[in-house]
């Protein structure tokens, strides 16, 4: 029990700011459940005098009081509507905050937690457990003050009947012993569903996904198995979770109905024995009920307070940095860089034993275009997330305009690069609200002005609803080309002076990649831009070319000069011209 009490206060203190913020309607939710749960308690007393009343004859008191049951009923009705009221206000500020945070913080993780552990887990705490938390949290307080209060039900016995009072508190002791033995069940059960709910969630989110690639490589099969698999097993961890609480209900109403019927015995017992009078017998039996009804109570409580602890220990790992690693920023700024940057004998590893990047040293000037060509897995596209510090080094140093990255704050780094990716993501909006994801206060001649630059006006131009086109869950009604060129545009509204292509055409038809190669073209000699190449074609007009090989710098130059000095590269672009 301390333990269990522990843990809830625990749970508590870290969601009190929640709460705390709504000091005054969470106050008013209590008076009136007060309120509520006062009436519950005089139904039983207004109850037996009337009985009692009527046995007599005592005609105008069952009317008064039957009055005074009636105000009370109607006490009751209003204040639960307005408590309920409050509660569903309680409960969507408190899970705001929860979900605001909790989104906060899980976009602050480091990209290798995703990497690791999927995106289900954090979409199952993001949704469902910020959920419980408000839910949870507002049941238990709804429920405890009646519980209490029952509780001084039982108290009150004592002084009408110590005997009766030993008889209810073995009751409540028994059914108490019950509840500790099944709420440890339910615990460990839950704590088990909600980790096979987790890896469903991911599974199920990467079909949705994954919905075409997975037709077009006709392996819906191999993934449904999978989906039954883990569908299975959540099922069967639920049914066990519904198969322990019908186990433990089913011998806490046994136990409940023969402490019931033992109740009218005793209390007859004592009657006969003049150790207890009649009235007070009715009086005792209508209470009876009442903490009959607390008991049912007790375990939705303590079953609650085990979802409220389980609950917060999930959302606050995501919350917290003790279970998942976030990323560490410095505190110095950078508002406007340059575009110079060099890496210093730079060392990464994904896994921390095998070196992608390997002391790897090179420089950047500002306004250059540059290329780095290699083999696949040579650690391109590495050097590029190491840039974005999308991952810590291992070793070395990474400079923007001469300050090490480590010690700039977020900002400082990301809003001064933008990434294009082979398959940038597009959201599920318009184009025009796609593009004011970067810049909120977007107006329509910035609009058209980046498009143009990015070749992407004329296209839209041509659709029927222009620049308000919604273009589908990750762009889908968009070409690959097109789905580049406006995040071409969007880097553009951002107005960085570092702009990343990785392998932004390596997926396209020629004439898409010319529109690509123009768009380039039109930012070259205004910012910095690098690019990571498949096809050596595209960098012919860099600037400097940088060749990669096994995590290593192994030579840079022109084109024409590492055609003439690099057999590496020459065996690249041989290959290249023969595949062509």
């Amino acid at each position: 029990m301390n333990q269990s009490k522990s843990s809830f206060i625990k749970s508590l203190k870290k969601n009190w700011r929640y709460i705390g913020k709504n000091k005054f309607q969470l106050i008013l939710f209590l008076i009136l459940v007060s309120i509520m749960t006062l009436t519950i308690v005089i139904f039983p007393a207004l109850s037996s005098k009337i009985i009692l009343a009527a046995t007599d004859n005592l005609l105008n008191q069952v009317i008064i009081l039957g009055l005074i049951s009636f105000l009370c009923g109607i006490i009751y009705t209003v204040t639960g509507n307005l408590s309920n009221k409050f509660e569903q206000a309680l409960y969507i500020k408190i899970v705001q905050g929860i979900q605001e945070e909790a989104s906060v913080e899980t976009l602050k993780l480091e990209t290798k937690e995703i990497d690791k552990n999927g995106t289900g887990i954090f979409i199952e705490r993001l949704n469902n457990d910020t959920n419980t938390l408000a839910e949870v949290f507002l049941i238990i307080i709804s429920d405890l003050i009646p519980l209490i209060t029952k509780i001084g039900l039982v108290i009150s016995i004592f002084f009408i009947n110590k005997y009766m009072f030993i008889y209810c508190l073995i009751n409540v002791t028994t059914i108490y012993i019950i509840d500790r033995y099944r709420m440890k069940k339910v615990y460990e059960v839950s704590k088990e569903l909600k980790e096979q709910t987790e890896i469903k969630t991911s599974l199920t989110s990467e079909i949705v996904r994954g919905f075409r690639d997975i037709r077009v490589l006709n392996i819906e099969n191999t993934i449904l198995n999978k989906v039954k698999n883990i569908i299975h097993a959540c099922n069967k961890k639920s049914y066990d979770l519904r198969n322990i609480r019908r186990k433990y209900n089913l011998i806490e109403g046994i136990v409940s109905e023969m402490f019931q019927f033992g109740f009218i015995i005793f209390g007859i017992y004592l009657c006969s024995i003049n150790k207890l009078e009649i009235a007070n017998f009715i009086l005792l039996f209508m209470y009876g009920s009442n903490i009959e009804t607390a008991l049912t109570k007790l375990p939705v409580i303590l079953e609650e307070i085990k979802k409220f602890d389980l609950s917060t220990e999930r959302v606050y790992e995501v919350i917290e940095n003790n279970t998942y690693a976030k990323e560490k920023f410095g505190t110095e700024k950078l508002p406007k860089a340059h575009g110079d940057f060099e890496f210093q004998n730079v060392t990464f590893s994904y896994d921390g034993t095998h070196n992608v990047i390997d002391n790897m040293s090179f420089k950047v000037r500002a306004n250059e275009t540059v290329s780095f060509v290699g083999k696949s897995g040579a650690g391109k596209t590495t050097i590029f997330n190491l840039l974005n510090k999308a991952y810590p080094i291992k070793e070395g140093k990474i400079l923007i305009d001469g300050k090490d990255i480590n010690t700039l704050d977020k900002d400082s780094i990301r809003n001064n690069m933008s990434i294009i990716t082979q398959n940038p993501y597009i959201f599920n909006m318009s184009i025009k609200e796609n593009l004011a994801i970067v810049k909120p206060d977007l107006t329509d001649e910035e609009m058209i002005k980046v498009c143009q630059i990015a070749c992407l006006d004329d296209f839209i131009q041509s659709l029927p609803d222009k620049y308000d086109t919604i273009v589908g869950e990750n762009g889908i009604m968009l070409s690959g080309g097109q789905k580049q060129r406006l995040a071409i545009a969007r880097a553009l509204l951002k107005k960085t002076e570092i702009i990343l292509f990785d392998e932004a055409t390596s997926a396209l038809d020629n004439d898409t990649q010319s529109e690509i190669q123009k768009a380039i073209n039109n930012m070259k000699g205004e910012y910095t831009i690098l690019i990571i190449a498949h096809r050596l074609s595209t960098v012919i007009d860099s600037d400097r070319i940088i060749l990669i090989d096994d995590g290593h710098v192994v030579d840079s130059g022109t084109h024409y000069e590492l055609l003439q000095k690099n057999e590496f590269y020459q065996h690249l672009y041989q290959k290249e011209l023969e595949e062509n």
